[in-house]
């Protein structure tokens, strides 16, 4: 069922209202998996922006003087708010990204989890004193918010990038201006609903949904904007921390990622091959820690191939309301164009085709954007696929002989998000987890993701981590103070 509607039109946020823009137009937001218009939501730009940015900046001086418990007791009440509606956003996530109602459930879940991690956070900003070495001196370090925040969210995870962003946000005591994937609004729509319900007030959160551009070139330009966080391309990350050096910006950014998988011939072999079909094709491979380049050591490669395949060819393709869906279409043409080109430049270049390959021309799926779950073999360096940040369901298989040769080509790249290992040798797992050049390794274990952990990457892949134990650090300031005190 589809619970969406094509007459369904949404409006903007700003300051405490739901409005529409002043050029009163609308994006289309639409169903990578039928090919229906699922709402129409409006569509602001510089105008709406600056009113925005102009709420936020308000806002800011009462919410970050807000009691620590204040603030938590918001977030706790949000995170129940999400639950109660898990199946009506879960619904709304596989509506206008494709992916299926079962993996779609979890993203709320965790989104949910995002809020009561950080609610429990906010009541753990800690200062110091220190001893001075005058006798008439007192030293001491305390935390702030940094200021009025803006945050950019990408479409392949809807709910739970605005969750990862304005949880911690709202935690340290900043305001928030939010741009989200114009590809998939509703999702943060539908967050920013409850966020009212749960009794954010206003203009503490703001939602702006345009041309990326100039909403963009407006949230960097201002200078009452101190620090940007983005999850997105590395491209488009580039031009931003480019902008934000102008004014000495703070920024986070979790970009883009090109995941080496590696495993070894002591592996459990049953086992890994499920987790890697789990992570390959989870959310159609549209995700940045998605395994990229799978490398099995010669001597079990053909085993590993030949159970893979077999589970590969059982997934379910289609539309994500049905339960029984594994695997969803990509999120548009231009990401179905960039999967045909990759699975056609690597076969022209002598990658052999273990399965799939191909559009689907089911009678079903002739409206989506689909393509079958493929598994390439002979894949080398000289590939795009080996290159290039794929984003679709293909998973691309080499072999390697040794562990130092493995480690230097999974290292042959710009990219330093996610890695993975599998192996039950134990000291190989220490030298090859520590000498991987990523910010994440996962050994024996392909969910790297948890609302617990420190998530973000090194080189081209990042700056900054989100979730774990230091999640408030990236929207805090460090002031340090000293006095003297008369006899």
């Amino acid at each position: 069922m589809e619970l969406l509607k094509s007459s369904k039109k949404y409006q903007l946020f700003i300051n405490g209202e739901w409005k529409n823009s002043i050029s009163n137009q609308f994006i289309e937001v639409i169903n990578p998996a039928t090919g229906n218009i699922v709402g129409q939501v409006a569509s602001g730009n510089i105008v709406e922006t600056k009113e925005a940015i102009d709420a936020a900046c308000d806002s800011f001086f009462s919410w970050s003087k807000e009691t620590s418990k204040a603030r938590a007791d918001i977030l706790m009440r949000l995170y129940f708010l999400l639950l109660e509606n898990e199946e009506y956003l879960a619904s709304v996530i596989t509506n206008e990204m494709g992916k299926p109602i079962v993996q779609a459930r979890k993203e709320v879940q965790t989104a949910a989890e995002h809020f009561r991690w950080n609610a429990e956070e906010a009541r753990r900003i800690y200062g110091q004193t220190i001893q001075s070495s005058e006798k008439q001196k007192r030293l001491s370090i305390i935390r702030q918010p940094v200021g009025p925040v803006a945050a950019i969210t990408p479409w392949n995870f809807p709910l739970s990038m605005v969750a990862r962003k304005l949880a911690p946000a709202l935690a340290s005591g900043c305001t928030i201006v939010l741009k989200p994937a114009e590809q998939t609004p509703i999702s943060a729509i539908e967050l920013f609903k409850l966020a009212e319900k749960a009794g954010v007030p206003n203009g503490v959160i703001n939602l702006v949904i345009g041309n990326p551009k100039e909403i963009g070139d407006v949230l960097l330009e201002d200078k009452r904007i101190r620090k940007i966080t983005f999850t997105g391309s590395t491209e488009v990350g580039k031009l931003l921390y480019k902008n934000a050096a102008k004014q000495v910006k703070r920024v986070s950014m979790e970009l883009g990622g090109h995941a080496p998988m590696i495993v070894f011939e002591d592996c459990d072999l049953e086992s890994t091959v499920n987790q890697v079909v789990k992570s390959k094709f989870n959310n159609t491979g549209q995700t940045c820690v998605s395994p990229n380049r799978i490398y099995v050591q010669q001597s079990i490669k053909d085993s590993f191939i030949n159970l893979f395949k077999e589970q590969v060819q059982s997934l379910k393709m289609g539309y994500g309301i049905d339960e029984n869906i594994d695997v969803g279409p990509v999120v548009n043409q231009s990401g179905l164009d960039k999967v045909k080109k990759h699975v056609e430049d690597a076969i022209q270049k002598g990658a052999t085709l273990v399965v799939g390959g191909t559009v689907s021309d089911k009678a079903n799926h002739k409206n989506g954007y689909f393509y079958e779950p493929t598994v390439l073999d002979h894949v080398d360096e000289q590939m795009l696929i080996t290159n290039q940040e794929t984003f679709g369901p293909v998973a691309p298989i080499f072999s390697f002989e040794t562990e130092d040769e493995v480690v230097k080509k999974a290292n042959n790249t710009d990219y330093g998000l996610a890695a993975y290992i599998f192996t039950e040798n134990l000291s190989r797992s220490v030298r090859v987890s520590e000498a991987l050049e990523y910010g994440m390794v996962g050994i024996n274990d392909t969910v790297l993701s948890q609302v617990e952990g420190s998530f973000g990457g090194i080189k081209e892949s990042g700056i900054g981590r989100e979730g774990g134990p230091g999640c408030l650090e990236e929207f805090l300031e460090t002031k340090w103070i000293t006095s003297t005190i008369r006899d």
